[in-house]
């Protein structure tokens, strides 16, 4: 693990857009290197899978926290005004947007929804600016599998007045998310499947 960043140099991240190609082949490098692991592991929903995704072991990295908010930023669309996610795989996702957007002069606001209402105070499920009634927000999520979690975020959101139309996923598992989103109504992009992660792991030898 002491080469994770092998091969990518810091002084040539950049914040503009024109090197989008650049930053999303150095965020597959990322995900690969440091959080795709292959063995025997159980996830979340319960499901036994032959490999497992750590998204926070990028989304957490300081250059793969710049990447993924200019990645994800490239593919909001100009009627975005902010992006949620449900807390804590989304929390640094949704941060390094927002700051990215603040760099590009289009500055989004970035909303964390909490699995359970807050225990104190205003009890509240979200957490971030108030919005006004009707705002378009996106819904971004590190690593899709049922979708199950993002949905969560999803009535969240609409229950509090925000539009939510679409989610953004680092990775889609393929494991059925994309298809619960489609029967909601929901448009659904992710930035790599799961096959394309798989096939530039075993490119690098990992």
């Amino acid at each position: 693990m002491t080469e994770i960043t092998q091969g990518l140099d810091e002084t040539s991240v950049s914040v503009h857009p024109n090197d989008l190609n650049d930053q999303r082949q150095q965020l597959l490098d990322l995900l690969c290197q440091l959080a795709y692991r292959e063995g025997d592991f159980t996830l979340s929903s319960g499901q036994s899978s032959r490999y497992y995704i750590n998204g926070k072991q990028v989304t957490l990295h300081a250059i793969g926290a710049l990447l993924t908010g200019q990645v994800l930023f490239s593919m909001l669309s100009p009627e975005t005004l902010a992006v949620a996610g449900l807390t804590l795989g989304a929390d640094p996702i949704v941060t390094a947007v927002s700051v990215v957007s603040a760099y590009e002069k289009r500055p989004i606001p970035a909303l964390i929804v909490r699995k359970e209402a807050k225990g104190h105070g205003t009890q509240a499920y979200i957490e971030g600016p108030e919005l006004a009634p009707g705002t378009e927000v996106v819904v971004l999520e590190d690593v899709v599998t049922t979708g199950a979690s993002a949905m969560k975020a999803v009535h969240r959101l609409r229950d509090a007045g925000y539009k939510v139309e679409e989610v953004i996923s680092l990775v889609d598992r393929e494991q059925g998310g994309a298809e619960l989103y489609q029967k909601e109504g929901l448009k659904f992009r992710a930035v790599f499947t799961i096959a394309q992660i798989q096939a530039r792991y075993q490119e690098l030898g990992l």
